[in-house]
């Protein structure tokens, strides 16, 4: 399992739908990745766009934390407009394909990396405590 940090409102916004997650390059593992949120403030321009604005109404945005988890199912070259259709899809990045997220009710408090990082035994099993039925 590896963890991957994403800034706010994004990380919040996976939990609730958001995919692709973007990339600048090409990630070649898959599975089970921690959903971290960095503890950087999200930036006020990113909190007023309509899509973000919608997609995180009343939900709250931890920081320095993991939230949830996620399955990288695959990471491509963005494949233009016509072939991806998500409107989070950043042209010429490279597309996170997270499936199966799940949200962890309490945030476990955590430190990031970019680009992605390995958890610790203890962080992992913080976060498996919440997820009594998952199987990684």
């Amino acid at each position: 399992m590896r963890g991957i940090t994403i800034r706010q409102p994004w990380a919040g916004r996976i939990l609730a739908g958001k995919s692709p997650e973007n990339r600048p390059v090409h990630w070649p593992w898959r599975g089970w990745v921690l959903i971290h949120a960095g503890k950087k403030r999200p930036a006020p321009a990113a909190l007023h766009d309509p899509l973000v604005a919608t997609a995180i109404c009343g939900r709250e945005l931890p920081l320095g934390a993991v939230i949830g988890v996620a399955r990288l199912t695959d990471c491509h070259l963005d494949r233009g407009p016509e072939r991806c259709t998500s409107p989070w899809a950043q042209r010429d990045a490279h597309h996170l394909v997270l499936t199966d997220v799940q949200e962890l009710a309490l945030p476990v408090p955590a430190t990031g990396a970019l680009p992605a990082w390995k958890p610790t035994t203890d962080l992992v099993a913080q976060v498996l405590q919440q997820l009594p039925a998952f199987r990684p």
